[in-house]
């Protein structure tokens, strides 16, 4: 694959308003829809079709890293493994049997697992949209995407914990409102950064 990666080509401005924006929605929903949101997140975790669907996105996302060169839009996410190049043949094919084995045989907690496979997934466009920018405020790209990666690893390794801290949210009303707003201060953030200080970043 010549040239320089899909991912390199995302700029700051424009990863910085998108995934404000998904926050914003989600964290806007929980704001003020909390009770269809609470019903929500008290089924996610053992919930096997959301889990399902969530898992093959995580699983898809990755297959598409290690596809094969020259099929086309097949092709577009693509890396170069460095030594590990030569294994790709073997992971195309070991990837989709893990995916179904996954989503056939680990019902428990399968949703926060591909959860936490997407968030690990989501993480590297992120971090090479801000990688090598000097503009304000872009240390909290990073950050955010930091707690993702670690969360995305503790969702994959003892998804329990997931069920664990939206019971925590689920147990106070003031926690939950708490959270939300949270969200929703930070995604409105990334959402003005990404139409001002970090346009042409």
């Amino acid at each position: 694959m010549t040239g320089p990666h899909l991912y390199q080509t995302f700029s700051l401005a424009t990863s910085g308003f998108v995934l404000g924006l998904v926050f914003l929605v989600l964290y806007s929903l929980m704001f003020f829809k909390p009770e269809p949101a609470k019903a929500w997140a008290k089924k996610l975790p053992r919930h096997h079709q959301a889990g399902t669907y969530v898992m093959a996105i995580g699983m898809i996302w990755f297959w598409l890293l290690i596809a094969p060169t020259g099929k086309g839009f097949l092709s577009a996410l693509t890396m170069d493994l460095g030594e590990f190049t030569p294994m790709k043949p073997y992971l195309q094919l070991a990837v989709p049997l893990f995916c179904i084995g996954m989503i056939v045989c680990v019902r428990e907690f399968l949703f926060v697992r591909g959860l936490g496979l997407c968030l690990l997934m989501a993480s590297a466009p992120l971090l090479y949209a801000a990688d090598y920018e000097d503009a304000p405020m872009r240390f909290l790209m990073p950050t955010v995407c930091y707690i993702m990666i670690v969360k995305g690893l503790f969702f994959v390794g003892m998804p329990y914990l997931f069920r664990d801290g939206m019971n925590w949210l689920l147990a106070n009303d003031n926690r939950w409102r708490a959270a939300s707003l949270g969200g929703m201060i930070l995604g409105l953030v990334f959402v003005i950064l990404g139409l001002t200080v970090w346009r042409g970043h």
